[in-house]
């Protein structure tokens, strides 16, 4: 089991910017991959960025390309979203999520299915 803790969430204006952490603790040597996801009310989670625990390119979606950088320290068992140039349809939960199963390819990690463990959720607010 691995249990996924986020921090960071808050309210920020338009043109701001928010770091979130997730750390992981339990069995983290099982971590294929983390993933950020975020919700929309009535929505379903909506892909926003992800990381191979041990090596590979990050991977963004469409949205957040060029405004969010996600990053890893394996040893803090830690992965960071830096959001830069938040506007307001950034607003939403943000969870972190963590996928201890193999797959290999660019498409990977993408959907939220992929992904067993999950955090609480942290609410980012950005103001207009």
């Amino acid at each position: 089991q691995v249990q996924l803790v986020e921090s960071g969430g808050g309210l920020v204006q338009a043109g701001g910017s928010l770091r979130l952490a997730c750390t992981a603790s339990g069995s983290t040597g099982s971590i294929s991959a983390m993933g950020w996801f975020r919700q929309y009310p009535g929505k379903e989670r909506e892909f926003v960025a992800r990381i191979r625990w041990m090596f590979g390119t990050p991977v963004y979606g469409d949205s957040v390309k060029g405004r969010f950088t996600i990053s890893r320290d394996n040893a803090k068992n830690t992965v960071w979203l830096q959001m830069n140039s938040l506007v307001s349809e950034d607003t939403a939960v943000y969870f972190c999520a963590a996928a201890d199963r193999s797959c290999s390819g660019y498409e990977c990690y993408k959907e939220s299915t992929e992904y067993q463990y999950w955090g609480q959720g942290t609410q980012v607010t950005v103001s207009s």
